[in-house]
């Protein structure tokens, strides 16, 4: 062979080495996929550094929550949460029941809460306008007033201007919360004045005084009555529809885990959620 045609014919076989050890590196077959290293399934995802409850992957948010409610929810929202962790693995759902205004003063000086749910919108537009609560919140139930007496109605309320006669022993909620707002407005549009031997500070508290007797009747939510399961009666009376109360929830700004509240402030307004209001007396938004 001619030295030329020997050096062509080198580079030839020169350039087709490289072009093949080339093609090999770059495809997902060849020995570097095939230990491992460079093969995508191996490399660490974007998301692989997030936290379990995370939903930057798609994966349904876990952990634990903290949820402030009114004390009218007490009985619904620990059905709802109990049927909330059922329905979402590896979520925990904690509670605090208190009078609305109560608790707004506790999310205020800084108590940890993820939800707050109120029976009524003033207390929440308190957090909105201090920059408390994240985005806006949303109306999820509505409640009216009804007078709670003991079984058998043994001094015969039978409106509101019975609670006015004397010797009868009445309780209230306190007028900054919620209930006790209600009854201010029912008051007026029954155009009667109540004296009230105590004023407190959940409507769960109201109830508890007529059950064990020390009141002869008080002012509570339709649903507390009915949660009461025969430990008193409820008279209805036309005016409670002056005072109809709304309920909204919201996300706090401060969550821990905001996609798990915002989750569970969703299946709340679900129509899960509706049904155990709706069994429990409350009405649509």
């Amino acid at each position: 062979m001619k030295p030329l045609l020997r050096s062509a014919t080198l580079a030839l076989v020169v350039t087709a080495g490289l072009t093949l050890a080339a093609c090999s590196a770059g495809s997902p077959s060849g020995g570097t996929a095939a230990s491992g290293t460079g093969s995508p399934s191996s490399s660490a995802s974007p998301n692989s550094s997030a936290s379990p409850n995370s939903s930057a992957s798609g994966a349904a948010p876990t952990g634990t929550i903290t949820v402030f409610a009114a004390a009218s929810l007490q009985r619904t929202f620990t059905e709802l949460g109990k049927q909330y962790e059922q329905d979402h693995a590896g979520t925990t759902v904690r509670f605090s029941f208190a009078g609305s205004s109560d608790l707004v003063s506790q999310i205020t000086n800084g108590a940890p809460a993820d939800v707050f749910a109120s029976a009524d919108e003033a207390n929440m537009a308190k957090l909105s306008t201090t920059d408390l609560a994240s985005g806006w919140p949303r109306d999820f139930a509505t409640n009216t007033l009804e007078i709670a007496v003991a079984p058998g109605n043994p001094e015969h309320i039978r409106g509101l201007r019975d609670l006015t006669a004397s010797g009868v022993q009445v309780v209230t909620c306190a007028t900054p919360v919620p209930c006790g707002a209600a009854t201010a407005e029912v008051e007026q549009a029954a155009g009667v004045e109540l004296h009230p031997v105590s004023e407190e500070q959940s409507v769960t508290d109201v109830l508890g005084k007529v059950e064990s007797g020390e009141a002869d009747a008080g002012l509570v939510y339709v649903t507390d009555v009915e949660g009461a399961g025969g430990g008193v009666d409820g008279v209805p009376f036309a005016e409670s529809a002056k005072a109809v109360n709304t309920y909204p929830i919201g996300v706090l700004k401060d969550s821990t885990n905001p996609e798990l509240a915002a989750s569970f402030a969703a299946y709340v307004r679900s129509d899960a959620g509706r049904k155990v209001l709706a069994d429990a007396g409350f009405g649509a938004p």
